[in-house]
């Protein structure tokens, strides 16, 4: 059920001092109809936003507060931009008091508890608030999105992965859905803002690796959804990388004809699955997006190849991890869920160089 679109909103942001939760700040503090409410870091108590973060000086006024002490009770919808776990501590409590709940991290994705606590090590506490809650990709749950009370966000190389071949799936079978390979990578503020060795710039500078190669915490999430967009088991093989840059993300996705589709317009195919969506660009057939072309923007831009108009089909998907990838896509549904248009405060355009 939504609300009344001209009534403010109050947030509040539950881990505000990492880098998925600057973005938030960033964003929110420009957007028409929110009134940041409360911030927290237990770490941080007191000390102003803007002293963390100059960028946001005259645009965020508020200062960290403890979890203890911060209003967020009295908040219209809360963000969790914390580690796994916090937000199903929490969310019971939000809940009976009528705040809706929107978790970038992975408390709410997962419908299945056993796959949860394998891949994420922690015991799943909430499982009545996982029944209802809604996986938010905006261009897959657009309507269950609008009337959910609880949020899991997708993650950042899910949400390249199932809008690159979300147009592949369901209907009739175009492609092999038993072999589909996503040779992803991403920007070294994916991994959050904490001191670890790997993400040293004398680490991360001037390399790039593989990494999760027998197995990451984003492949059940992926499968989930394809199986579900599929309607049966799919086959995917999903390789992560790590390059030396802040913040951006591409997915090359490798995915094979079947005979009976050889005749398809794939390209206009993407182009009318996507022609409402404001946030997806299907660029025109052979285009090499860049991530620069979407950094600090909550656009995902994807372009389509046909080697020799053969029976392998490559899709290119790029983003940046922390916007469509993470905070923006996070608005995106508190838009959605506040009787709102999605773009709502999103139109940021992209910075160049």
């Amino acid at each position: 059920m939504t609300q009344n679109s001209s009534k403010r909103i109050k947030v509040g942001i539950v881990g505000g001092t990492g880098y998925t939760g600057v973005e938030l700040l960033r964003i929110l503090s420009q957007h028409p109809q929110v009134d940041l409410h409360a911030i927290t870091s237990r770490k941080e108590d007191g000390m102003p936003v803007a002293e963390m973060f100059p960028n946001l000086r005259g645009h965020v006024n508020l200062a960290f507060s403890s979890p203890e002490k911060a209003p967020l009770t009295g908040c219209d919808v809360v963000f969790f931009a914390t580690p796994h776990g916090v937000a199903m501590s929490q969310a019971k409590e939000l809940l009976e008091a009528g705040v809706r709940i929107i978790d970038l991290a992975s408390d709410f994705r997962l419908k299945d508890i056993a796959t949860f606590e394998h891949w994420y090590k922690i015991p799943h506490t909430c499982p009545e608030v996982l029944d209802e809650a809604v996986y938010g990709l905006v261009e897959l749950n657009r309507e269950a999105i609008s009337r959910a009370r609880v949020i899991g966000n997708p993650g950042c190389y899910p949400t390249t992965i199932l809008l690159g071949l979300a147009p592949l799936l369901g209907g009739k079978p175009l492609i092999d859905t038993t072999d589909i390979i996503s040779d992803s990578k991403s920007g070294v503020s994916g991994a959050g803002r904490k001191a670890e060795v790997g993400m040293l710039f004398s680490e991360a500078g001037d390399n790039f690796k593989a990494y999760g190669v027998a197995g990451h915490r984003h492949h059940p999430e992926i499968k989930a959804q394809l199986d579900r967009m599929a309607g049966t088991s799919v086959g995917l093989t999903f390789v992560p990388h790590l390059v030396p840059m802040i913040r951006g993300m591409l997915s090359t996705i490798y995915v094979r004809i079947l005979p009976e589709a050889r005749d398809t317009d794939f390209q206009a195919l993407f182009e009318k699955r996507y022609a409402n969506e404001a946030f997806v660009d299907v660029m025109p057939a052979g285009s090499l997006p860049d991530t620069r072309s979407v950094r600090a923007s909550n656009a995902l831009r994807i372009a389509l190849h046909r080697p020799g108009n053969g029976d392998r089909l490559i899709i290119l998907v790029v983003q940046d991890n922390l916007v469509k990838g993470a905070a923006g896509q996070a608005i995106q549904n508190m838009n959605l869920m506040f009787g709102l248009p999605d773009t709502v405060g999103l139109n940021q355009v992209a910075i160049l160089p």
